[in-house]
């Protein structure tokens, strides 16, 4: 076909490019014209392959360049949390302080509820979906109260020096007392906080962190092991405490002054009773 339309064509070109044709290149070319030259298989390929940006050595080229990049990622993200796996979690842990110490403003109002703690996280500056990383959330701010004022109970150990001028009896019955102070503006709201630590999943840690008190006020009093067992001891302790917190929140006397009679009359006949069962071991001594 295209030899046919160059035969209709030559007459045409012969009369305007006579001298075109006349010359050796015209003849050439209209002969390439006619019978164009045939390319191997080969020859394009290697055409195509040597143009193509995506020939196979360039495609493995960037294909390795690409996984080595990954692979230095990865190992960078891997040292960087070799050299401080702590600090997401610490960070983390931190916020959630900020936002409890905040929430307890807002208990006195909402009680120890979803509430104060979203309350409290505005306080901070911080997005009220954090109070969903909390998983016991009632508990946890319930527990941080109890061990702040652990803390502050501590603080008060090791800077009064009145209260190594105060015989062991009077000493405990002060520190028991600074201690329920510390509840006292919360009292409308502590029912509450109660039942949250007599829940199932928050009894461990309730008898933990009431176990931890009881320890450090004894230890306060320097009371000695020796003059009775230190088990019973704490539970003797622990009973007081718990008795007298229970009175305190029915007490409508002014500052809780029946409550604080109430605690002295406890501490004392916990001592009378010590007083008792030394008496009755030294007796036992001597009969024997």
């Amino acid at each position: 076909m295209y030899r046919l339309a160059a035969k209709r064509l030559l007459p045409a070109l012969g009369r305007r490019n006579s001298h075109f044709l006349s010359s050796s290149s015209g003849v050439r070319a209209l002969a390439d014209f006619i019978n164009p030259p045939r390319f191997t298989t080969s020859a394009a390929s290697e055409t195509v392959s040597s143009q193509n940006p995506l020939n196979n050595d360039s495609f493995a080229s960037s294909s390795s360049t690409v996984r080595s990049e990954e692979e230095r990622s990865r190992a960078h993200d891997e040292t960087q949390r070799s050299r401080s796996p702590t600090r997401p979690k610490a960070h983390w842990q931190e916020e959630q302080a900020r936002v409890l110490h905040a929430s307890l403003r807002h208990v006195i109002r909402l009680g120890w509820t979803d509430a104060a703690m979203i309350a409290g996280a505005r306080d901070v500056g911080m997005s009220p979906a954090i109070v969903g990383s909390f998983p016991r959330k009632e508990a946890a701010l319930v527990e941080f109260f109890m061990d702040d004022c652990l803390q502050r109970l501590i603080e008060v150990i090791d800077t009064k020096e009145d209260l190594q001028n105060l015989i062991p009896s009077h000493r405990v019955a002060k520190l028991v007392r600074i201690r329920l102070e510390m509840q006292a503006p919360y009292i409308s709201k502590w029912p509450q906080a109660l039942s949250i630590q007599a829940q199932p999943l928050n009894i461990p840690t309730s008898f933990k962190q009431r176990a931890m008190l009881v320890d450090e006020i004894w230890h306060a009093a320097d009371e000695e092991a020796a003059d009775i067992d230190w088990y019973v001891k704490r539970t003797v302790l622990g009973g007081i405490y718990s008795t007298t917190e229970l009175y305190m929140l029915t007490d409508t006397s002014p500052d809780f002054q029946d409550t604080w009679a109430f605690l002295d009359g406890r501490v004392r006949d916990a001592f009378d009773l010590k007083k008792t069962v030394q008496e009755v071991v030294i007796v036992g001594r001597f009969a024997y």
